[in-house]
């Protein structure tokens, strides 16, 4: 397990400032110069809808629970080996990941649910998602965990849900945390720069938002 870590400033600024991926993207390849652009405004028929819903909570023992689910349907029938004529509009897959963690975002306890998928043995490998528990949520954490679960050692769904939950632990805790450290004084300095800033382009320190939120003079010292 990895040895407790303070949610400091620090951190929330290493996980705000990382999409929690792997360090080095595969290269794209540029598209050709001569592809065109289609027209936005073309007739379109639905087929197939993928829903993912993040929730985090916070538990009365002092922990916290983030839960993220996934459900596939089709708007035509499906067919499988073993569930067989699926109609349209049921659920192809319907999957749950259920997170415990702690203010540090490591993570206590883990769990994995299969409601519906197109084959029987699918949540045969909910198990793996024990795995999961005693890392940390941060810089490299979705890299570590695609190594954990890839191929058949793990379900791609699943494994897809951790990114979305990830980001939802953080939005849950930070800034519930920071508040209450704010009101008891043990907020930020003036002198450090919030976690935040420069996270996103939004939050560019050279940029009108921040600039309405802290004066010239503060931002001059971080």
């Amino acid at each position: 397990m990895d040895s407790k870590v303070r949610f400091t400033p620090e951190l929330a600024a290493q996980v705000a400032e990382s999409d929690t991926s792997s360090t080095a993207a595969a290269p794209v390849a540029a598209a050709p110069a001569s592809l065109a652009r289609p027209p936005r405004d073309v007739p379109r028929r639905l087929t197939h809808t993928r829903e993912v819903v993040c929730r985090g909570y916070e538990r009365e023992d002092g922990l916290w629970e983030i839960e993220g689910s996934l459900l596939d349907t089709k708007t035509y029938p499906f067919h499988t080996v073993h569930r067989g004529h699926i109609p349209a509009g049921e659920g192809i897959h319907r999957m749950t990941l259920r997170l415990t963690v702690d203010d540090e975002l490591v993570i206590r306890d883990a769990q994995a649910l299969t409601e519906q998928s197109p084959y029987r043995v699918c949540r045969e490998v909910n198990a793996a998602y024990d795995g999961l528990i005693g890392l940390r949520i941060g810089p490299g954490f979705t890299r570590r965990v695609k190594e954990m679960f890839a191929g058949v050692k793990g379900c791609t769904h699943l494994t897809e849900l951790l990114g979305p939950v990830a980001t939802t632990a953080f939005q849950t805790i930070w800034p519930l945390l920071a508040e209450r450290r704010e009101a008891a004084g043990q907020g930020l300095s003036g002198e450090e720069k919030p976690p935040l800033v420069d996270g996103c382009h939004a939050l560019s320190r050279d940029g009108e938002v921040v600039a309405m939120r802290w004066s010239a003079e503060v931002r001059a010292r971080w």
